[in-house]
């Protein structure tokens, strides 16, 4: 029998009182085995994060308590331990890594006093001997030049370095248990594989244990031996990884699988899961999942379903699997994935609408009492593309290489540097104010977090109307009234829900009524600016629906700028990948993913996980490459590449490659692929990395 490091029975957590009552975590029981990996998956509001809180004894008090169930470590209840003996289990027994580094991090102490009050806490280091820990620890999580490193502040790093951080201050007390709440969420692919590579290897050094909270089922096919589907405050289903990716029993279990975007997708509608995760304030006199569930009867409304065992250690609460119910699955469940084919729009038949020719971003840096120019940073540094009506370029590549800089400049929200932005014919870059506020109906954009781009002292229907106001659209109030409603509507929300404010909406609610107020300008170019970062696979499949549908009936063109290649597969016409501020590849979407030239390439994709080798146990191969993203004040001489590039050549260092082209391989398009990398200097060769 496999020793328990972890056992949690029947737990239940709750805030507020009477009619006010919300259960979080509502009788959820599951054991951790040590050196195991167990994943913990579910939307958003589902009680993933505070189930972790709970075994941490971190419930936020006095509103919230754990009012029932047991916790315990090696066979000790943490719920009878007074708060002082707590103190020397966190971070000593069992660490977390939280999901937001930013917020966990002290702004105003250096990386590395934040790891050594870990070590001073628990293990009694102190001087030479925490400072050569501290060193040792930032070393083992990847970290560059661990002695500068030692005296910076959380601002001065990147977003990847932040988390390994995190991870430092984790370590350091060598715990038992490692708790990871989304530790990878909206973190660059290669920046992801690293993180998940490091936990692995640290877990295989050291022995710990790994409870991981995601939503990410890439993930949680390369990193869980076990799974536990969480929903609504408990665990609906549990199996281990291999058994949970080729036969999921769960419908909502199934629905998530229906959910993710792919090539294979690519113009069918996405499966959605209708509607959203309940409150966890009603009481629940069914089954949790029923309104949104394809397979639901009337004992599904009636009764509560059981816990169920099954074959191979797997286990599902629902009553197709209940032996007493006697229903058969799959004469109830119906598929949900719809085969219909959408109006595919030949993305070489639109006429041209957006041409972008050598445009540039550079701030100047000023230094010194006078405020001279010292130097610039590069942001965007000569891009070039073209975007045809009812055309979707997809532009990647890691955070900071000049993606949204790139979208901005070419709305004006940022003044370009130089370069032409050519609309409908009308060189953008030469309008006056009063010129390009007339243009500004037809071009718009999503920004990336739709709850800080709305004004929060505004209802929904005045944050639509205002575009309208502005642009002269709509001949009277009630005429925009009207307008709004239908806008409300055609984004799958209710036009009762209008007087409402923003903070009254979940993140894909907001993000909808970001697209509506787009609409209600009528444009004709979207720049999507990370529309559907950090959102649940179920929201991002309904954001992805509506703006499919959307070009399809409208003929809008989108610039969607994303580190997400699932949604790109499925979304996209063309591909542009960045790096430092250049186009280094740009091709059609199969070109580009089926047969990806630049090396930068080569490693983005094979650092996305995927989910078939995932579950099947197959190691993923990462393309690695060296260091990280130079800064854009002081690039490299020759590619901006070469220094993290695993084939670079003498030429490399000392010229920047021109624009070669490679004939398509796509059989959907005639497009031609191209990159700039001296690999590819005769047209036509084609040279793969050996990883």
């Amino acid at each position: 029998m496999t020793k328990t490091l972890l056992h949690v029975d029947s737990l239940c957590t709750t805030f507020g009182s009477g009619e006010q009552l919300v259960r979080a975590v509502d009788g959820v029981s599951f054991d951790i085995a040590p050196g195991e990996t167990f994943a913990l998956l579910g939307e958003s509001g589902c009680g993933k994060s505070m189930t972790a809180l709970s075994a941490m004894r971190l419930v936020p008090e006095p509103a919230g308590r754990i009012s029932d169930g047991v916790i315990r470590l090696h066979g000790e209840d943490l719920l009878a331990l007074p708060e002082v003996a707590m103190r020397n289990v966190r971070g000593r027994r069992i660490a977390m890594i939280f999901q937001e580094p930013m917020t966990s991090l002290n702004p105003v102490l250096t990386v590395g006093e934040q790891i050594s009050e870990g070590l001073e806490r628990h293990l009694a280091l102190r001087g030479k001997q925490a400072h050569q820990r501290v060193l040792a620890l930032l070393d083992s999580v990847g970290i560059p030049d661990p002695v500068r490193r030692y005296g910076e502040y959380p601002h001065q790093l990147s977003g990847g370095m932040k988390q390994r951080v995190m991870i430092a201050i984790a370590l350091a007390g060598e715990p038992e248990l490692l708790i990871a709440d989304e530790p990878t969420t909206a973190l660059d692919v290669t920046i992801q594989a690293q993180v998940l590579d490091l936990m692995r290897q640290l877990q295989k050094d050291t022995g710990m244990s790994i409870l991981l909270i995601t939503h990410d089922l890439g993930v949680v096919a390369e990193m869980a031996d076990r799974v536990a589907v969480m929903y609504a405050g408990q665990i609906v289903e549990e199996a281990s990884r291999e058994r949970f990716f080729v036969d999921p029993r769960h419908p909502y279990s199934r629905k998530l699988f229906e959910s993710l975007p792919n090539m294979g997708k690519r113009g069918q509608r996405l499966a959605v899961i209708r509607g959203s995760v309940p409150s966890l304030s009603t009481v629940f006199r069914g089954c949790r999942f029923v309104d949104r569930c394809d397979s639901a009867g009337d004992i599904c409304r009636e009764q509560v379903p059981v816990w169920t065992s099954l074959d191979a250690g797997q286990g599902v609460r629902c009553h197709l699997h209940d032996p007493a119910q006697q229903l058969a699955p799959n004469s109830v469940e119906t598929s949900s994935v719809s085969t219909e084919r959408a109006s595919q729009r030949d993305p070489n038949d639109g006429d041209e609408l957006l041409c972008v020719e050598g445009l540039k971003v550079h701030f100047p840096i000023h230094k010194g009492l006078l405020r001279r120019v010292n130097s610039h940073v590069r942001a965007v540094d000569d891009v070039s593309f073209d975007i045809p009506a009812g055309h979707t370029l997809a532009l990647v590549g890691e955070s900071g290489c000049g993606k949204t800089t790139v979208g901005k400049g070419i709305l004006q929200l940022i003044p370009p540097t130089d370069g032409v932005v050519r609309f409908n014919g009308v060189a953008l870059t030469g309008l006056n104010a009063r010129e390009l506020r007339r243009q500004r109906g037809e071009l718009q954009i999503i920004f990336q977090d739709p709850f800080s781009s709305m004004n929060p002292r505004m209802m929904v229907t005045d944050i639509i109307e205002e575009g309208m106001i502005t642009q002269g659209i709509g001949a009277s109030t009630v005429e925009r009234a009207a307008r709004v409603d239908q806008l409300l509507e055609q984004v799958g929300l209710s036009p009762e829900l209008k007087h409402r404010y923003p903070h009254e909406f979940s993140g894909g609610q907001r993000q909808r009524i970001c697209i509506a107020r787009v609409l209600a300008v009528e444009p004709k170019l979207i720049v999507c600016d990370e529309p559907t970062s950090a959102l649940d696979v179920s929201v991002q499949a309904q954001i992805l629906n509506l703006l499919k549908d959307l070009q399809d009936e409208l003929g809008l063109a989108f610039l969607f700028i994303t580190h997400d290649l699932s949604v790109v597969e499925y979304l996209a016409h063309e591909v542009a990948v960045m790096y430092l501020g250049r186009i280094v590849e740009q091709g059609c979407v199969e070109e580009v993913l089926n047969n990806p030239l630049h090396p930068y390439t080569q490693a983005l994709l094979s650092a996305v996980p995927n989910i078939e080798a995932g579950a099947e146990g197959v190691e993923r191969k990462v393309l690695k490459v060296a260091g990280e993203m130079p800064s854009p004040v002081n690039p490299p001489s020759g590619c901006h590449f070469h220094p993290r590039c695993p084939l670079v050549m003498d030429e490399c260092r000392h010229e920047y490659p021109p624009l070669f082209f490679v004939k398509g391989s796509a059989k959907s398009s005639g497009s031609t692929h191209a990159t700039r990398c001296f690999l590819y200097k005769k047209e036509g060769t084609v040279r793969e990395i050996n990883s």
